[in-house]
């Protein structure tokens, strides 16, 4: 894979030696896909089969939705990139035995949904109609990209009672400087890239990369968050975790594991468990149904 990533970016670097533009394209295209989708792992089979599903059109695409339980005092999981709705596996088992019911989805372009790509935007429209079926969620838990369309979402009129980040992505931005960075491109690839992004991909949002932000007016959710970031995280920088603590202060706690990295954490034993406590703790519980 990084030979091949490699190859991909210095054959852009190469063609914008002739066209920026052109290339700026072919960056743009690689940009906004996700070039694999996760695919059913055979623990999720049987809970998936178990859940009731059902759509959501976003845009001409057809988003998927689950529910766990009778929709009372739900929390919602929102997936990361290359991701799906299913990778809740682990937290769902405790998540029901505390009395909650659980919200999931596939993004376009994800999982079971229709559509090749998906955006921040369209995340923000499944959680918000979410949030208009089941009402104010008891918590969010998010993984990665999740995470910073869920704080979009929860500036924009979505409430929670508490916010789980797992290895979040924290900036807009930042996913373009580590697209970049992963594939070697120059800057005049990147410059035009973020052009396009701006044009073709949220023609009409001003000021795209502070207000697609977990950062951006932290002040507007005052609401208990629980950050957790791996040492070895390849994917997300473990620091972008530290400015989510600074931004919210007392308000947020860090915990940091190692070994785990950008995926394993939703499934290590340690993790569920700190979660579940988090969103369930002793004197918020009621029994299951």
């Amino acid at each position: 894979m990084g030979s091949s990533v490699a190859v991909v970016g210095a054959a852009l670097n190469g063609v914008s030696r002739v066209s920026a533009r052109l290339a700026g394209a072919g960056a743009f295209a690689l940009f906004r896909a996700p070039l694999a989708r996760g695919r059913l792992r055979p623990g999720e089979r049987e809970m998936v089969a178990a859940a009731r599903t059902g759509s959501l059109e976003v845009n001409g695409k057809t988003a998927v939705t689950y529910l766990w339980g009778d929709g009372t005092r739900p929390v919602l999981f929102a997936h990361g990139w290359q991701s799906r709705g299913s990778r809740c596996a682990d937290l769902l088992p405790g998540l029901l035995r505390r009395g909650h019911s659980v919200v999931a989805f596939d993004a376009p372009g994800h999982g079971e949904a229709t559509g090749r790509t998906t955006t921040i935007l369209e995340y923000r429209d499944i959680i918000t109609r979410l949030h208009d079926r089941y009402g104010d969620f008891d918590a969010v838990v998010a993984h990665s990209l999740g995470v910073l369309a869920s704080f979009f979402a929860l500036r924009h009129g979505v409430r929670a009672e508490r916010v789980v980040a797992l290895g979040g992505v924290v900036d807009f931005g930042y996913l373009l400087d580590a697209f970049c960075a992963k594939l070697g491109l120059s800057e005049p690839v990147k410059d035009e890239l973020r052009g396009r992004i701006e044009r073709d991909l949220f023609p009409g949002e001003p000021a795209i990369w502070t207000r697609f932000s977990v950062l951006d007016r932290p002040e507007e959710l005052r609401v208990p968050i629980l950050v957790l970031h791996d040492e070895d995280d390849d994917m997300v920088t473990p620091t972008e975790a530290s400015r989510v603590v600074a931004a919210f202060g007392e308000q947020a706690r860090l915990i940091t594991t190692r070994g785990l990295g950008h995926r394993r954490m939703l499934g290590d034993p340690e993790v569920v468990r700190t979660v579940l406590d988090f969103v369930a703790p002793e004197s918020d519980r009621q029994p299951a149904r």
